[in-house]
C-alpha cells in the first residue's frame, strides 16, 4: 500500500520497514527526497480530425489548449488504438514530501482492513481498537495530520507510549531513535525479533528441563502478536491430571490458554492413548507480557486458571465414560443436522451406506468391511458427549478413544479417531485404510447432501467447507492409491440420494454431473497448489477430457501429472509432444471418436501405398495392448513407445516413403486420417498434448 502510493506519486524512497505489536503499527521509510520530481504529463484531447480543418486549429483544439494553458500550435498529434488524437503536454510540479505524506497517511489508516474492524464512538473510521495516539515525523519535524473521522479526534505528535505497565509517555526526537526508545521502555517493536526471542526462550528452557515443547507455527504467530515484551514463565499442574488423554490437556493449554505443552520424549505417540502418563510433563510454558518482577503472581494466576479448566475436562470425561457409545449414538436422533437433511443419526446412516458401497467398489476383505461398517456406525457418537460440547476441536479424537476404552477393536477406534482428517491444507491424512475409507464416506455424505439440497460454494462463501471436503477425498485417494471407478460411484450415490430426498425434486443425473464437475475443478485447483505447471494440469485434468473418463480412476491423474513433470525435467517431453501434436493437427480434420483406440475394422491395410503407412500401422498395434492393459506402469510404457515412434511418424510425413494425407481419393484419405487419429487417441489416454507447451 505504501510502496504503491509512492510509485503513483512518483516519490522515490530507499526502504520501507513495517512492524506491529498489540498496541501499535509502525512504518519507517528511509531515503525520502525533499520533494517529488517535476514531470511532463500528456493529456488526451479531441480526435485530430475534429481539432484541425485545412491545417488550422478548430474551436475544439483552441478550447482544449486553453483548458490546459498551452498554445494551440504546441499541441501534439499522436496515434492511438482508436485513431489520431490531439494531446497537450503539461508540466506537473512535484509536491513536497511533507505535503504528500500529510495527504497519504490518513488514507493509509483508512485503507487498513481486518476481520473484526468496527467503528468506535461517533467516528466513521473502522479499526480493531480505538486509536489513542498518532506519531508522524519527517526527520525531526512533526507532520500536521489530524484524524477527524474518529472519536475523539486525534492530532499527530512526536509522543508515543511504551509498555502498558510502564505507563509513561516517550518523546521521539527523530525516527531513527524510535526503536531504541521503545526498547528502553519495554517494547520490542520488531515483530520478527519478538518471534525469534520467544522461540529462543522456549528452546533454551526446554533443553534445561530435558523436555520437548509443542509449539506449532500458528501458536507461535499468535503469541508474537499478543505480547510486546515476551518473557517465559514455567508453570506446574498436579500430575493426577495426566490421567486425562493428551489431546484434552494439549487442547486446553494451546487453544484455550495459549500455553506451550511439554512432551516427555520426542518419540512417536500412540494416537489412542487414554492417558498422558509417559507422554506429557506436568509442567508447561506461558509467554507473558508482564514484568519480570511480577512473574510469581503471573505464574500462580495461570496455574489456577489451567487447573480449573483441567478439572472441568475431567468432570466431563467422567460423565461421558459412564455412558456407552451406543447410547450416545441413539441420542443423535435428537440433534438436527441441516434443514431438510434430518438428524445427525440420519447423517450417520447415510455415511454407513457410502462406507458399504466403498467396500464393494474397492474390494476390501470381509474383516476390513466389517471394521469399516462398525466405524461408520459409531462415527459421530461423540458429538453428543460432554467433552466435545465443551471442546469441539476434539470431535473424532475422543470418539475413537472412548471406543477403545469400551473394548472396541483398535482398527475401528483408530478409524473414528482419524476420519475428520485432513482438516485443512497441509494437515495429516488418515494413517489406516479403514480410517481413510471412513473419512471419504464422511466427506462424500456432506457433498452429496448439500448438493442435493441445492446449495453450492460461491467465490466468497463455503459454509459447509465443501471445497475442503473434496480436496480431502482427492488427497486420501492419491495418498492411499485407491483404484476404483469414482465416476460410477458418484452415479450410484446420486441415484440413492434422489430416493432419500424426494422433497428436493432432484434429478440423479444432474446431481451426479454437478458433483463430477465440482471434483474436476478441485482436481485442477489441487494440482496447481501442488506446483504442477499450469499446462500440464490442464492436459491431464482440464475440460477437454470427458468427465467420466477423467474420474474413472483418480489415481491415474496424479500418476500422469508426475510422469509429465519427470519427462519435462529430463527434456523428453518436447520430443513426445512433437510426435503427438503433428499427428493431432491432421487428425482433427477427420471425424474419428476419441474413444477409438484400436485400428481393427477402422484402418484398412489393403489401402496402404507406402511402407511408412505399414510402419505406422504396426506402431499402433504395438501400442494398443499397452493402452488397454491395467498395468500400473502403462502410461510410462506408452510414453516410451510413442517416443520410439518419432522416426516412424517422420517417415510418414517426410522423405521418400512419405505420403500425402489429404489426397482426393476419399477412402485413402480417411484411412490415413484414421491412422493419425488412433495415434492421437492413444496418446490422449496420457494427456491432451495440444494443451502442453512445447
Amino acid at each position: 500500500m505504501v510502496a504503491t502510493d509512492f510509485k503513483l506519486k512518483k516519490l522515490d524512497y530507499g526502504s520501507i520497514t513495517c512492524s506491529s505489536s498489540p498496541r501499535r503499527i509502525s512504518v519507517l521509510v528511509e531515503g525520502l527526497p525533499p520533494k517529488a520530481p517535476d514531470f511532463i504529463d500528456q493529456r488526451k484531447g479531441p480526435p485530430a480530425a475534429n481539432a484541425y480543418k485545412d491545417g488550422q486549429p478548430t474551436s475544439a483544439a483552441i478550447g482544449f489548449a486553453k483548458r490546459y494553458g498551452v498554445l494551440p500550435e504546441n499541441l501534439l498529434i499522436k496515434k492511438t488504438s482508436k485513431g489520431d488524437f490531439v494531446f497537450a503536454e503539461i508540466l506537473e510540479v512535484g509536491l513536497t514530501t511533507q505535503d504528500l505524506l500529510v495527504e497519504l497517511i490518513p488514507k493509509w489508516i483508512d485503507d487498513l482492513q481486518g476481520k473484526r474492524f468496527m467503528r468506535w464512538g461517533v467516528g466513521s473510521l473502522r479499526f480493531s481498537r480505538p486509536i489513542r495516539w498518532l506519531v508522524c515525523l519527517l526527520d525531526k519535524s512533526i507532520l500536521p495530520i489530524e484524524l477527524s473521522n474518529i472519536d475523539p479526534k486525534i492530532k499527530s505528535s512526536n509522543i508515543t507510549r511504551g509498555h502498558r505497565l510502564f505507563n509513561q509517555a516517550i518523546t521521539i526526537a527523530e525516527p531513527k531513535k524510535y526503536i531504541n526508545l521503545l526498547k528502553d521502555s519495554g517494547v520490542i517493536i520488531n515483530r520478527k525479533d519478538r518471534l525469534n526471542l520467544i522461540k529462543s526462550l522456549v528452546e533454551k528452557e526446554s533443553l534445561s528441563l530435558k523436555a520437548y515443547p509443542d509449539l506449532p507455527e500458528n501458536l507461535l504467530e499468535e503469541l508474537t502478536d499478543i505480547v510486546e515484551s515476551p518473557f517465559l514463565i514455567k508453570g506446574q499442574f498436579n500430575s493426577s491430571f495426566l490421567e486425562l488423554p493428551p489431546e484434552v490437556l494439549i487442547n486446553v493449554m494451546q487453544v484455550h490458554q495459549r500455553y506451550i505443552p511439554l512432551y516427555s520424549s520426542n518419540e512417536e505417540k500412540d494416537p489412542l492413548l487414554l492417558n498422558s502418563k509417559n507422554t506429557l510433563e506436568s509442567s508447561f510454558f506461558c509467554i507473558s507480557n508482564g514484568l519480570q518482577d511480577s512473574s510469581e503472581n503471573i505464574t500462580n494466576g495461570n496455574q489456577r486458571v489451567l487447573i480449573a479448566r483441567f478439572s472441568d475436562a475431567k468432570f466431563f470425561i467422567d460423565i461421558d465414560l459412564a455412558i456407552k457409545s451406543k447410547q450416545r449414538r441413539e441420542k443423535l436422533s435428537n440433534v438436527a443436522f441441516a434443514e431438510g437433511l434430518g438428524t445427525l443419526l440420519n447423517r450417520v446412516e447415510r455415511i454407513e451406506w457410502i462406507a458399504s458401497k466403498l467396500s464393494n467398489f474397492i474390494g476390501i476383505s470381509s474383516s476390513e468391511a466389517s471394521h469399516l461398517n462398525k466405524a461408520a456406525y459409531y462415527s459421530k457418537h461423540d458429538l453428543v458427549s460432554q467433552i466435545v460440547s465443551e471442546f469441539p476441536e476434539l470431535q473424532g479424537v475422543i470418539g475413537g478413544k472412548y471406543l477403545l476404552f469400551e473394548g472396541e477393536d483398535r482398527k475401528v477406534a483408530l478409524a473414528v479417531y482419524e476420519h475428520y482428517l485432513p482438516k485443512g491444507a497441509g494437515d495429516f491424512l488418515p494413517s489406516s485404510l479403514i480410517g481413510s475409507l471412513l473419512a471419504i464416506s464422511d466427506k462424500m455424505e456432506i457433498l452429496l447432501s448439500i448438493f442435493a439440497k441445492g446449495e453450492r460454494p460461491t467465490g466468497s462463501s463455503d459454509p459447509y467447507a465443501l471445497r475442503r471436503a473434496a480436496n480431502g477425498i482427492l488427497q486420501i485417494i492419491w495418498d492411499k492409491d485407491l483404484q476404483f471407478d469414482f465416476a460410477t460411484f458418484i452415479d450410484q450415490a446420486s441415484t440413492y440420494w434422489q430416493s432419500l430426498f424426494p422433497a428436493f425434486n432432484i434429478s440423479n443425473s444432474r446431481l451426479s454431473l454437478e458433483i463430477k464437475h465440482f471434483f474436476q475443478s478441485r482436481i485442477v485447483s489441487l494440482l496447481e497448489e501442488m506446483s504442477f505447471d499450469y499446462d500440464l494440469v490442464q492436459a491431464v485434468s482440464g475440460k477437454s477430457l470427458k468427465i467420466d473418463t477423467l474420474l474413472t480412476d483418480l489415481t491415474e491423474i496424479s500418476n500422469k501429472a508426475n510422469l509429465l513433470v519427470e519427462m519435462r525435467a529430463s527434456g523428453r517431453l518436447s520430443s513426445l509432444h512433437s510426435v503427438v501434436t503433428r499427428a493431432s493437427r491432421l487428425a482433427a480434420k477427420g471425424n474419428l471418436d476419441l474413444e477409438v483406440l484400436s485400428s481393427e475394422n477402422i484402418v484398412n491395410p489393403q489401402l496402404f501405398e507406402k511402407q511408412s503407412e505399414v510402419k505406422l500401422f504396426e506402431l499402433l498395434n504395438k501400442i494398443e495392448p499397452i493402452v488397454k492393459s491395467s498395468d500400473r506402469d502403462r502410461h510410462r510404457l506408452l510414453a516410451e513407445c510413442l517416443e520410439s515412434g518419432n522416426e516412424t511418424l517422420a517417415n510418414f510425413f517426410d522423405g521418400p516413403e512419405s505420403v500425402m494425407v489429404m489426397v482426393e481419393d476419399k477412402k485413402i484419405r480417411d484411412n490415413r486420417l484414421n491412422l493419425l487419429s488412433i495415434l492421437r487417441n492413444q496418446a490422449f489416454t496420457i494427456a491432451d498434448f495440444d494443451l502442453i507447451k512445447a
